[in-house]
């Protein structure tokens, strides 16, 4: 990790967790601006406040429509931050704040959002293969880090190994149960984020199998810059269509 002046790590932990919550709670907002009289008001929590399907359509939603009709590819990145409405981001939000603080603290912050976005990735492209229409929502990368943490729990062994593997598959349960129990739910993109997720954390390691390293740092630096592009994109060309 690169170091301040001060000494602390930068970027922290913290900020990073914060900047990930921001930029899912900014494009949610985004969608519903964009959406105007086509957002759909609900009394139905599962529909309350969803955005337009063609506006998530052109800010990046994944799945067959895109895919197949558009060649929109790189809506694999950009599904994995954008929400179908207010009860499924808050629900992705506080997931995110659970478990990213603990996978940064055993894979550490690079290999974190690595690994959150190389599971979005895969669970969206086998949402494709599953011949899902349209899809979108953080839980294909929540997934992968939890994946990556009953990688850790089983592999670590011990105590905290033993502890942090307990609650991890209690989360996979309910992931299950919810998958199965609620409406508009993508299983595809569920056990796409979470295998991926236990295979990329065998590959990338933990930090008490290896510290993270210029490597960790240069392919975290590429996500970040590549999400950053497309998202920005589909904002600002979206701003100028609407607003100009």
């Amino acid at each position: 990790m690169m170091k301040n002046k001060s000494g602390p790590t930068f970027p922290t932990p913290a900020l990073v967790l914060k900047a990930m919550i921001s930029a899912n709670i900014f494009m949610y907002a985004v969608s519903l601006i964009y959406s105007g009289r086509n957002m759909v008001f609900s009394l139905n929590p599962f529909y309350a406040l969803t955005p337009s399907m063609d506006v998530l359509n052109f800010l990046g939603a994944s799945g067959r429509l895109p895919i197949v009709k558009f060649e929109a590819w790189w809506s694999l990145i950009t599904a994995n931050w954008l929400h179908g409405g207010l009860l499924h981001i808050i629900f992705n939000v506080l997931a995110l704040r659970t478990v990213a603080p603990l996978v940064m603290q055993e894979f550490g912050l690079y290999r974190m959002f690595s690994i959150y976005t190389l599971t979005g990735i895969s669970g969206f492209l086998l949402s494709y293969l599953g011949n899902v229409y349209l899809t979108i929502g953080a839980s294909s990368g929540l997934c992968g880090l939890i994946g990556a943490l009953l990688f850790f729990g089983k592999s670590r062994g011990g105590t905290w190994g033993k502890l942090v593997y307990k609650q991890t598959s209690g989360w996979v349960v309910s992931l299950v149960v919810i998958g199965f129990l609620m409406p508009n739910i993508n299983n595809w993109s569920h056990a796409g984020g979470l295998f991926s997720g236990i295979f990329f954390g065998w590959v990338m390691g933990y930090d008490e199998k290896r510290k993270e390293n210029r490597f960790d740092q240069g392919l975290a630096l590429i996500f970040f810059s590549l999400t950053l592009w497309l998202l920005a994109r589909s904002v600002i060309k979206g701003f100028f269509l609407i607003f100009t």
